[in-house]
């Protein structure tokens, strides 16, 4: 395909699996994934031999939810129909906004199209690897990682008392209360500061505003001067902790990883 004669790079189907020296038949639907959300479920629940790529953004550190040692032992495509035709999966993963023409070329090659939103709560991300893995045939699979979702938000042993906190994300702007990871740092008894402050989703937080009304914790996601700057080591009243952005914008295992990282935060605020 031309897309892929142009970026030979970005449309390496994965090896065929060779273990034992004989080819192994996928044990389910072959699959290729567009979305870096789901990869992450994906490369959880379903027999590498069923992946035949996923989307290229887990192909980048920077991006991807998946540990680097993990997604290159996997193909990827640049999220082109021209390159998913070309693999001819039984089932293609994607987001609910996958370009209507991408769509709509994929499902004229007869390939099957399944979509997913991102889910905005614990019970929305359980449902949602439910559903995936009922999707690829590998539903007990799929109950194991449901399974530790419930408990990593489960398992939060919340503060003594709540703690005022402001979580800082790449752009500088906070998440809203009706999000994921809202509900997972209330697990943890860590109250929402970007609320008292009558902050809603998206909205931006200058650091001249972190100064003036500053939390107790205030968990840094990001990378800009404002949110690197000296002056917030001074704020004397105030911890300051990093979490990676990569934990705070899909469902699935990084619930887990996000679980961890916010337990880690709490045990340091002990007395």
């Amino acid at each position: 395909m031309a897309a892929c004669a142009l970026t030979l790079a970005a449309c390496t189907p994965a090896a065929p699996d060779m273990r034992g020296g004989e080819e192994l038949v996928p044990s389910g639907p072959t699959i290729v994934s567009l979305n870096p959300c789901l990869d992450a479920i994906l490369v959880e629940i379903a027999d590498p031999s069923q992946v035949l790529a996923l989307s290229h953004y887990s192909r980048d550190p920077a991006a991807s939810s998946i540990p680097q040692g993990v997604a290159q032992d996997f193909g990827f495509t640049g999220g082109t129909a021209e390159e998913v035709i070309a693999l001819s999966p039984d089932l293609v993963l994607a987001s609910i906004f996958i370009a209507p023409a991408t769509r709509d070329a994929l499902e004229r090659a007869s390939l099957r199209v399944e979509t997913f939103g991102s889910p905005t709560s614990t019970a929305e991300s359980v449902e949602q690897v439910r559903a995936l893995a009922q999707a690829v045939h590998r539903e007990p699979q799929g109950e194991e990682l449901a399974t530790r979702i419930e408990a990593a938000l489960a398992g939060g042993e919340a503060q003594s008392r709540p703690v005022s906190t402001l979580l800082w994300q790449p752009g500088e702007i906070v998440a809203g209360e009706a999000t994921l990871v809202a509900e997972m740092l209330q697990s943890r008894g860590f109250q929402s500061h970007a609320a008292a402050m009558g902050l809603g989703q998206a909205d931006h937080v200058a650091l001249e505003t972190v100064l003036a009304d500053p939390p107790e914790l205030l968990l840094v996601a990001g990378d800009s001067a404002g949110q690197g700057h000296p002056l917030l080591a001074r704020l004397e009243q105030t911890r300051v902790e990093t979490v990676d952005p990569r934990l705070l914008f899909c469902g699935g295992p990084s619930v887990i990883a996000l679980g961890d990282r916010l337990d880690e935060i709490r045990v340091r605020l002990r007395p």
